[in-house]
């Protein structure tokens, strides 16, 4: 009888996950909120089930979890740590493509006990970030050498010929969670400094960074990397930096968008937004009179003239336009711009997406120093699959699958930072042609 594997989430990262669990004859049940996304992944598999979930229905959400000998949470993040809950209560084994929360490291006892694998952090940036890094760290340490400096940087963004907006950013995901985390405070150690950026200065603190075979591209500081340094085993490292890559001026603007207010996770919730994207901003966020000029006072904010790059690209947002409606009747500033990216900045069919990595290590031999670089990029796949969702989902789909193949036995809260584990991952991953071009100098 075929293993079954409960994947709780439909969204635009499943597909190569169900098509790929489903081609290796595994029994795979795909639960969403909305049905029609689920069967649209089904339809064309005899051995995938799709129905409805909703992920605040606990009694079918456990339901779901026992009778299912694996099960994968692409829901939000925030329920990462339930469907955790109920794989430990029945002895199941989970996979997540997202960061360990200190409420799913609080689970590692109860998962040991129960003698589970939940395993996370196994997609892209989480995922193949830390396998990729893993890999040098080990062999450096095999022979006989210490890491002293790790930079790791990582971004989706528009393939060149698909990047065909100014804001030189497309969303191949829901826009929310990417606002939420433009908030976040981030800190790294810099030759043996620590050093801070709190999240309203995030978009201020950033450098450039060139990638061989890619482009120039900005880099900002990307959560906690200190954190990382037990994780990876590097203590008395000098330098450990993780970073996200964007186009060039990307980091001015949502610096700007923050300056405005529109990143606040608190911010009042509006219940009658019957009105255009301009009056909004204006009466609602600025305090202004409906009447008075918004990209006047929008350059008087940001200290720029009203031609400013900036202002333009707000301009082409829909600011200004007093015949643009805000897309959502209900919400707070972030929800407005969530909708308003979500509508102009969406992929459209074809378009090609692109996932660039790039670390850059210094080794220590003795008084012998060795720089080395790891490098990945990663195009969508005509007419078929994007980056994002490829380099997400199937390196957590081939953990579902050695899991149920046994070769995966540690148990409790885990990363992929094993080399039982990230040797096989990365080596199948490449024959999907997602690799990492290792540069020794």
């Amino acid at each position: 009888m075929a293993q079954k594997v409960m994947i709780f989430g439909a969204g635009l990262v499943s597909k190569p996950m169900v098509d790929y669990l489903a081609g290796h004859g595994f029994e795979v049940t795909i639960g969403n909120r909305h049905l029609a996304k689920a069967a649209k992944l089904a339809a064309i598999h005899e051995n995938v089930t799709a129905i409805e979930v909703d992920a605040g229905d606990e009694i079918l959400m456990e339901k779901l979890v026992a009778e299912h000998d694996i099960s994968v949470s692409l829901l939000p993040a925030t329920m990462h740590p339930v469907v955790a809950g109920l794989c430990i209560k029945h002895k199941k084994d989970m996979v997540t493509a997202s960061y360990v929360s200190p409420e799913m490291a609080a689970l590692d006892a109860a998962a040991k006990t129960a003698g589970i694998t939940i395993m996370n952090e196994i997609g892209v940036d989480p995922g193949i970030d830390h396998m990729s890094a893993m890999k040098i760290f080990d062999e450096v340490k095999d022979k006989g050498g210490k890491i002293v400096s790790f930079m790791s940087y990582c971004g989706g963004l528009p393939a060149l010929k698909d990047n065909t907006n100014p804001m030189g950013y497309k969303f191949s995901w829901a826009p929310k969670g990417v606002l939420m985390a433009a908030g976040n405070n981030a800190q790294y150690l810099r030759d043996g400094k620590i050093v801070e950026v709190p999240g309203k200065d995030l978009f201020g603190h950033y450098w450039l960074v060139d990638v061989p075979g890619a482009a120039t591209f900005e880099a900002y500081p990307n959560r906690d990397s200190l954190s990382y340094i037990e994780t990876y085993g590097l203590q008395g490292i000098k330098t450990i930096y993780r970073g996200t890559f964007r186009n060039i001026s990307h980091c001015d603007t949502w610096y700007a968008l923050g300056q405005l207010g529109f990143f606040n996770k608190n911010g009042e919730v509006f219940d009658n937004l019957d009105m255009s994207v301009s009056e909004f901003i204006k009466t609602k966020m600025l305090g202004m009179e409906k009447d008075a000029c918004l990209r006047c006072k929008m350059a008087e904010m940001l200290e720029v003239k009203t031609s400013n790059i900036i202002i333009k690209k707000f301009e082409w947002l829909g600011f200004f336009d007093k015949n643009y409606q805000v897309p959502i009747k209900k919400g707070a500033a972030i929800d407005v711009l969530t909708a308003i990216m979500l509508e102009k900045m969406s992929y459209a069919p074809g378009e090609l997406d692109l996932l660039v990595m790039h670390h850059e290590f210094i080794a220590e031999y003795g008084d012998r120093q060795q720089r080395i670089t790891s490098t990945m990029v990663d195009y969508g796949i005509e007419g078929g699959d994007t980056s994002m969702a490829r380099t997400v989902s199937l390196p957590a789909a081939i953990a579902v699958k050695m899991i149920l193949e046994g070769k995966i036995e540690a148990t409790g809260v885990l990363r992929p930072i094993d080399r039982k584990v990230y040797l096989p991952v990365l080596e199948e991953l490449e024959t999907m042609n997602i690799k990492l071009v290792e540069r020794f100098f």
